[in-house]
């Protein structure tokens, strides 16, 4: 499948293509800045300058599903995580739709279903990815909306423990690990039009989510 990727150059961004190279797809990287796309090349993706907050209709060519994986970072304030967290992501939807497009990943995060229960400072970016889930769910595409625990660097371990909402939600899970379930859900059935959570435990990826 040809896939688009919004936040390709983020560090979960970089791992998603590999993994999907790997897997015999191509990866269409979408970044904002053309000194990026030298990078985007060497990692095995096509890379396509588009920025989420303006036009992203060129991104679309020949696409049949959309890993949205795009982050403000730690370091912005709630203006931009509203900017690139919700507003990029609706405005993709909105795009994604209007190309027919054939499934739509979400990375989200746990904690978006009820934003009012998170700490203070992180509630912001909460309610930007609970606004943005909502507008996936109520678009009409086919849909997977991934809601991993806190995001580490570690290697990743290839197990992992899923369900639609964690009784125990304290854990953290890899990058890598969040990168194979964005793209293992892309075509499985029983990831279709699903939202669950996400944390490192002791089920193989590829088991954990046939069980969902």
């Amino acid at each position: 499948m040809n896939i688009l990727i919004a936040g390709a150059n983020g560090k979960t961004g970089r791992i998603l293509i590999r993994h999907l190279t790997q897997k015999g797809h191509n990866a269409k990287a979408m970044i904002r800045k053309e000194e990026q796309t030298a990078t985007m090349k060497e990692l095995g993706a096509e890379p396509i300058v588009a920025d989420l907050e303006k036009n992203t209709d060129h991104a679309f060519n020949d696409i049949d599903a959309v890993i949205f994986a795009a982050g403000s970072g730690s370091k912005t304030g709630p203006d931009k995580t509203t900017d690139v967290d919700r507003n990029g992501a609706i405005a993709l939807i909105d795009t994604a739709k209007k190309h027919g497009i054939n499934h739509f990943v979400m990375l989200s995060s746990m904690g978006a279903d009820h934003p009012e229960q998170g700490v203070k400072e992180m509630q912001h970016y909460y309610r930007a990815k609970h606004d943005a889930d909502e507008h996936l769910l109520n678009s009409g595409l086919s849909y997977t909306i991934v809601r991993p625990g806190l995001l580490t660097d570690d290697e990743p371990t290839g197990e992992i423990i899923a369900q639609t909402k964690l009784e125990n939600r304290k854990g953290a899970i890899t990058r890598g690990d969040v990168a194979v379930v964005l793209a293992e859900s892309l075509s499985r059935e029983s990831t279709q039009n699903q939202i669950f959570e996400i944390l490192n435990g002791n089920v193989p990826i590829d088991e954990a989510l046939n069980h969902l």
